[in-house]
């Protein structure tokens, strides 16, 4: 743990918690150029907040023959190295904080799926900030003070429950604390308290679908009516899906616990077009994930961020591996959007030379409604040869040769769509594990080099 706090104090400080959350924040409402000139001076800040507290900071600009004070305008940001997960695991737990434990409120960590986590901190302006900008996301999205927000979010470690729900209390709204899992219950409360918004994953608000269903109950007659949705890519067949399903409208919410959690960008309700990036706390960058190179708004690439305002845990330039694109200001003019969130870089099957991601193959199969959108995607080798499977549930309401004839469909338009030949094996509804967070898409059986 870093103990050599200085005295840069941050004057970002979040709006207070009894301002009027029925409308938008007024950095919300900023022009490009009001927040690039806002962005400028918090990126001065965080450089030499992150170079003065952190050691790792100042050991790796050292190394690369770079200081703060090269910070003279935006474009300068490309002066400084990335950082990435890696980074951060080498400062674990403790040795990536910039305050003393004393200002520490709240120490989350990621799932850790190679061994060692990545731990995050957060001051209690970082709370606020965090809050606040959730906030924003639910208002956006369609949710409104005063009504009752189911949270379907898994609570603990993983930010996503946490911060949905203090987010969901900044606004205003009564937070049911479900958390993720137990779907019978699930439907229970969602029948029983009747709220108006759901918090969760995709893939879980279908796995909810099918427990009304397994009651003899019709998910479009619920008291449902905003969704918002996040923590895995999802295409636009899929909120085709979850919309006529459920009667609902449904919008995405972004955010990684490296950066802050849930909140770092939002999706308007009204134009449906991508998310809004937060871009008074956050400063994106979309590079390609093969050269380095920062690319042009536009085109597509890997995200990559840095926080503005963060005290506890500063980031600087650092690789999310998910993979989109950076587009102009919609609902919110001033703030870019990102596009759908197409797959990560680190999560890119590999198939006999022809590249292809977990999210192509769902839009795919979504637009063929005999099949359902639950569904893995298996690789073996069994002849020095690698082949893929993928196995895909069939609707209820569907015979299953009529699901056979889809399969064919499908495997045709991964050859011609992808380029990629493929095995499709139909399975019986419900047959295929669920997942009450995260989804697991990919069994990779080839094989260990």
């Amino acid at each position: 743990m870093c103990t050599m706090t200085t005295s840069i104090a941050n004057p970002y400080l979040p709006a207070a918690p009894g301002v009027d959350r029925s409308v938008p924040d007024p950095e919300e409402l900023m022009s490009r150029d009001e927040i690039e000139a806002l962005q400028f001076e918090r990126l001065r800040w965080s450089l030499h907040y992150a170079y003065e507290n952190v050691p790792a900071y100042r050991e790796l600009y050292d190394q690369h023959g770079v200081h703060p004070s090269d910070f003279k305008r935006l474009e300068d940001l490309r002066l400084f190295p990335y950082t990435d997960k890696e980074f951060l695991r080498k400062a674990y737990p403790f040795k990536g904080f910039a305050v003393d434990f004393s200002e520490i409120r709240r120490i989350h960590a990621s799932s850790g799926t190679t061994g060692q986590p990545t731990v995050v901190a957060y001051t209690e302006n970082d709370l606020a900030t965090w809050a606040t900008l959730v906030a924003r996301c639910l208002r956006i999205s369609g949710v409104r003070s005063g009504e009752r927000v189911h949270n379907a979010y898994g609570y603990g470690l993983f930010t996503g429950g946490l911060g949905a729900h203090y987010g969901a209390e900044r606004l205003g709204c009564a937070v049911i604390p479900m958390s993720g899992g137990q779907t019978e219950k699930q439907v229970q409360l969602i029948t029983d308290f009747e709220p108006a918004a759901i918090l969760c994953t995709p893939t879980y608000l279908l796995t909810i679908a099918d427990g009304f269903r397994a009651r003899g109950l019709d998910p479009r007659k619920t008291s449902l009516r905003h969704a918002v949705l996040g923590a895995e890519p999802w295409t636009e067949e899929m909120r085709r899906e979850i919309e006529q399903t459920f009667d609902i409208t449904a919008s995405d919410i972004y955010g990684l616990s490296e950066v802050m959690g849930p909140g770092v960008a939002g999706e308007s309700a009204e134009t449906k077009d991508g998310l809004h990036i937060w871009e008074d706390h956050f400063r994106p960058e979309i590079i390609d994930p093969m050269t380095d190179e920062v690319l042009e708004m536009g085109r597509p690439g890997e995200l990559v961020f840095t926080a503005l305002t963060k005290e506890a845990l500063p980031i600087i330039r650092y690789r999310t591996h998910d993979l989109t694109r950076l587009l102009p200001g919609t609902a919110r003019p001033g703030h870019r959007r990102m596009g759908k969130i197409t797959g990560r870089s680190d999560d890119m099957i590999i198939l006999r030379g022809v590249n292809l991601f977990p999210s192509q193959i769902e839009e795919l199969a979504l637009q063929i409604p005999s099949l359902s959108p639950h569904f893995q995607l298996v690789l073996t080798r069994p002849d020095r040869m690698d082949q893929m499977s993928v196995r895909i549930e069939r609707r209820e309401d569907v015979a299953r040769e009529v699901a056979e004839e889809g399969a064919k469909r499908l495997q045709h338009e991964i050859k011609t769509k992808i380029g990629s030949s493929a095995a499709i094996l139909i399975e019986e509804p419900g047959a295929l594990q669920r997942s009450s967070g995260k989804i697991r898409r990919i069994f990779d059986e080839r094989p260990k080099e």
